[in-house]
This record gives C-alpha cells, sequence and structure tokens, in this order.
C-alpha cells in the first residue's frame, strides 16, 4: 500500500471543517435538552435556532421555512410522503379524481427513485422523464409530460455522479404554470454553486450537512411556506409537530457551523476546485487513450469529473488506485456492493462497457495541484496493465460517444 493518501471522493462524503469539529467538540458542554424550558434547554435551544438561521441564510430562505432532518434521504422521503397524505382522503386512500401523477427523471438519488416506486405502489401514477447524452432534462419533454393531473415534480438540482446541472429556475416556472409543485433535491449543489430559493421558486429543497464538511446524519428540509407539509416521523412537538424526536443538539450545530462557512466560500469554491478538475480532465485526456468524460461539458459541478475507461473494470480500478493511495469511487457510493451498471450512465446511453468502467473524481477543499499531478502520473499505467490484461476490445480511433468528450491518441 502507497504511504501517500489522496482522498477524491468528496461526493460521497466531506471531512469536518476543522472549525465544525471545534463547534461541535464546544458544544459538547451544552447538555440541555432543546425543548426543555430551563436555563440549560433554552441555551440549547438558542443553539438550534442559530443554526436554523445560518442554515436559512446559505438557502436565501427564511428561518421558519427550515426543518431539521437526518440528512437527504429522510427529507426527501418526507416530501414524498408529504404529497401521499396531500393526495388522500380522510380514510387515507388515494382519491380518484385531482392530480395523482408524480414527475421525476431517471437519474435520481435511489431515495428517489425508491420512494416514487414505492407511491406507484399506491396507485399513483409516476413518469420518469428521460434526459439527454450530457444527463439534462429537456424543457420540452417535461412540458409535454405536465398535464391536469400532475401533483408533484422532482428533479435533482445537481447528479450525484456526473455532475450535470439543471435547470431548476426554468423547470420549476413550467411545474408551476401547471399548478403542480416543485422540489428538488440539492444536496450535491448546496455549498459547490449558489443555490436560492427564492431565484429558484421551488416548493421544496433537501441538503445534507456531510456533503458541506459538516456531521454525518443530520440535513434540512425547506419548505415554502403555504406549501402542504405533513410529519414522516411522528411524536412529540419537536420542528412545528413536522419532525418528532429529540433534537440531535451537537449535529445541528456542527450543520449550522457547515452552512455559516460555505455561505462566504461558495465563488471562491467554484473558481478553484474547478481549476483543480479542469487540471485532472485536460492530464487524464492527454496520458490516457480512449477515455470519456461523461457530463455536461459546462452546466457541470465545479468538483465532479465522471470518467469511462473502455477495456477496464471500474472496480478493479478503485482497487488498483486504492493500493496506490487514491481513494475514489464508481459512482453514488449509496449503490456500493450493487453489480449493475451506473442507472445514471446507462439513462445517458454510455451503455454497459462504458459504465462498468467509469469512475468517479470528486474532489474538494484539502486537494492540492500536486495531489491532482499525482493522481495523472498514477492513472495511465494501471489503465495500461488493465487493458493487457481484458478481453474486451475498445476501438483505437476518435469519436463521440453519447455526446461525451473522448480523446484518443
Amino acid at each position: 500500500m502507497a504511504e501517500r493518501r489522496v482522498y477524491i471522493d468528496y461526493n460521497a462524503t466531506t471531512p469536518l471543517k476543522e472549525e465544525v469539529k471545534a463547534a461541535m467538540i464546544q458544544d459538547l458542554e451544552v447538555y440541555g435538552n432543546a425543548s426543555s424550558m430551563h436555563r440549560s434547554g433554552r441555551l440549547a435551544h438558542a443553539r438550534v435556532e442559530e443554526a436554523r438561521r445560518a442554515v436559512g441564510e446559505l438557502l436565501g430562505a427564511s428561518p421558519g421555512t427550515i426543518i431539521f432532518t437526518s440528512g437527504g434521504s429522510e427529507s426527501n422521503n418526507t416530501v414524498f410522503q408529504t404529497m401521499r397524505q396531500f393526495a388522500s382522503g380522510p380514510d387515507g386512500r388515494l382519491l380518484t379524481e385531482g392530480r395523482t401523477e408524480i414527475i421525476t427523471t431517471s437519474i435520481e438519488h435511489p431515495c428517489i427513485l425508491n420512494a416514487a416506486a414505492f407511491l406507484q405502489t399506491l396507485g399513483f401514477t409516476v413518469r420518469f422523464l428521460p434526459v439527454d447524452s450530457y444527463g439534462k432534462v429537456q424543457l420540452d419533454t417535461l412540458k409535454a409530460a405536465l398535464n391536469e393531473r400532475t401533483l408533484f415534480v422532482s428533479v435533482m438540482m445537481a447528479n450525484n455522479e456526473i455532475g450535470t446541472i439543471q435547470d431548476i429556475r426554468e423547470i420549476t416556472a413550467l411545474v408551476k404554470a401547471a399548478g403542480a409543485w416543485m422540489h428538488t433535491d440539492a444536496v450535491q449543489a448546496v455549498g459547490k454553486i449558489p443555490v436560492n430559493v427564492v431565484e429558484l421558486g421551488v416548493d421544496y429543497l433537501t441538503m445534507s450537512a456531510h456533503k458541506i464538511y459538516g456531521p454525518k446524519g443530520v440535513g434540512a428540509l425547506y419548505a415554502r411556506k403555504g406549501a402542504p407539509l405533513f410529519p414522516l416521523i411522528r411524536g412529540g412537538h419537536q420542528e412545528d409537530s413536522i419532525r418528532a424526536g429529540t433534537y440531535n443538539n451537537i449535529g445541528i450545530l456542527g450543520l449550522g457551523k457547515a452552512a455559516s462557512l460555505a455561505q462566504g466560500a461558495v465563488e471562491r469554491y467554484g473558481r478553484e476546485i474547478s481549476a483543480l478538475r479542469t487540471q485532472l480532465r485536460d492530464g487524464l485526456l492527454a496520458k490516457v487513450p480512449n477515455i470519456t468524460i461523461n457530463g455536461h461539458p459546462q452546466d457541470v459541478l465545479p468538483n465532479t469529473l465522471n470518467v469511462s475507461f473502455p477495456g477496464a473494470e471500474g472496480e478493479s480500478i478503485l482497487l488498483s488506485l486504492d493500493i496506490m493511495g487514491i481513494e475514489a469511487s464508481t459512482g453514488s457510493a449509496c449503490a456500493s456492493g450493487s453489480l449493475e451498471p451506473s442507472h445514471v450512465l446507462m439513462a445517458i446511453g454510455a451503455g454497459p462497457e462504458l459504465a462498468h468502467g467509469s469512475i468517479r473524481f470528486s474532489l474538494g477543499w484539502g486537494l492540492t495541484a500536486e495531489d491532482i499531478a499525482y493522481i495523472i502520473e498514477t492513472v495511465p499505467p494501471i489503465i495500461e496493465r488493465l487493458r493487457s490484461m481484458s478481453t474486451l476490445h475498445y476501438p483505437d480511433a476518435a469519436k463521440e460517444v453519447s455526446g461525451s468528450t473522448v480523446c484518443m491518441v
């Protein structure tokens, strides 16, 4: 095993920033229950509300529209179950009249896809919109799918595997014109690109702390005032009776601190991390023959680079990189252990071979130009060795694959 360690899997999770860690350690002394009325409880409650204001400021939202949850999956499921209850009668059965159709996309996070699939079993009609070869939802396709029975649309702001950024403002305008509710999973977008819920016009937005250098197990749901919202977890009065359970004070404080730090650094993040991504992309294109860059060439997260290496298998690449101290991913961390090709890459038309031979490099704070140079130096011999052992055939002439960038030398 190499002594050098280069972590480049920030879309899976980020390390705690030192300022966040210090704030959380300090808060260990604040042991009161934030729902209690005594002095210790009031102090804990004040810390929770301070974090709520920080998250609201990061999203351009008022504090009263922020609900704390355990993370992105819970937030997303809360919205989907809200739609279920909103469209049901007093007996809990789906109404036969009115809006009972849901629209999402074929490249959403598994928690969205599975939440939508569950509503299908209850009688909802769910439309999984296709995307183009760059992973973009086409507005004409969405407009054609919207109708008088559309209840709800959920489109992720930025894809966790290929980094493609959707036109959420334009999508929301179409959805609202059709009289439906709009949700965006912004877990991968918040802290990396500007996100303002008022400008986007969405009814719901979800985020997670551990994607912005905060702790795991805590996140937030933005719900616009006037938008329906029903509890997923029932019990006490916490979060205006929307999310029951004793407050995770330390986690919420960590989220608030991470949000505060992210708010002042989005522009610098975009500039500096994007430069490292460009260095990595150009270096791999120059040194490794026949590779495919997946995702949109411009509308892409500044930190995400998804690369297909035809003739080499993704897990073998990943293990070889790990031996050399480079920690990357074959795609979504939530799909780890699955032998199925990435549903995102299949949706953009990459095909099974490219999908199985893809690596996601996701960058973040702490990486240096020297780290990127080390990756560029390390990857070519690994790919050459794996291709020499492979029975797969890959072409030796330049071409376009699914709208992605291909370099062959």
